[in-house]
């Protein structure tokens, strides 16, 4: 496959890369039916069961892309209202699939907001920039078996962009990401593949996030939740057209 050659030659961090991929990716070897059997290899997403530990208890398991697991427990701990900052987590031990959180002692548990109060306003060429973003993943280009998420400030400037097997993971990977950055959320585009359904919306509530976009489409729950919560959808976001499924208001 192409990919290798693409992130390895000719750049300072292609060596960082080439690791990184083969870590995410496994080789393995398949029969090609399409006329006669043909015997090949091919690079697949590999899944990883990640088991979260949390002051010594177990809180869940998450098959996931082996990538920014960091990022991906404290996201996943923010949206669940564990912690209220990056910075109640003292830290974050990963080892052989299972990650070892420890967390500040006396902390108060996370109040989740309801509804979104936010200023953001973007244009409809920054929805179309930031999904055209999180297209670009050349994982998703060998494999055709990853999601890809991003955050935006203000629309424009990338926080993060990053894949996994769930679009799910994947939001929760960059909102870890901008936690760890201590970025404001009142103030971000999130963008993302495939369907929209209430899970995501929801983690768009917990977090802050007024707009999410996607060239997929919400399913009907997740439209009455983003209308009734402040949170703007922006899906079909293909070529130079979208819908806007609610408030519009923040889309210019």
């Amino acid at each position: 496959m192409g990919i290798v050659k693409t992130a390895c030659a000719g750049l300072p961090n292609g060596r960082f890369r080439c690791i990184m991929q083969n870590k995410i990716l496994k080789q393995v070897r398949y029969t090609r039916a399409d006329g006669e059997k043909v015997p090949a290899n091919e690079r697949i997403a590999r899944e990883t069961a990640l088991r979260v530990m949390v002051d010594g208890q177990h809180f869940a398991t998450a098959m996931i892309l082996a990538a920014m697991e960091k990022e991906y427990v404290t996201g996943y701990l923010y949206v669940q209202g564990i912690i209220d900052s990056a910075a109640d987590i003292v830290s974050i031990r990963i080892k052989n699939n299972i990650a070892d959180v420890r967390l500040k002692d006396g902390r108060e548990q996370r109040m989740i907001p309801q509804n979104i109060n936010s200023g953001l306003v973007v244009s409809r060429e920054d929805v179309f920039g930031c999904v055209r973003a999180i297209l670009k993943s050349p994982i998703f280009e060998e494999t055709e078996a990853v999601h890809s998420a991003g955050l935006f400030l203000n629309g424009k400037t990338t926080v993060s962009i990053t894949e996994d097997l769930g679009r799910h993971n994947a939001l929760d990977k960059v909102i870890g990401a901008g936690l760890l950055q201590n970025i404001d959320f009142n103030k971000i585009l999130a963008a993302s593949t495939g369907r929209q359904p209430t899970e995501m919306i929801l983690k768009c509530r917990s977090t802050g996030i007024p707009v999410i976009a996607t060239k997929g489409v919400p399913t009907s729950m997740a439209v009455e939740l983003a209308e009734k919560t402040g949170i703007t959808i922006a899906g079909l976001v293909r070529g130079d057209t979208m819908i806007v499924y609610s408030h519009p208001e923040r889309i210019r």
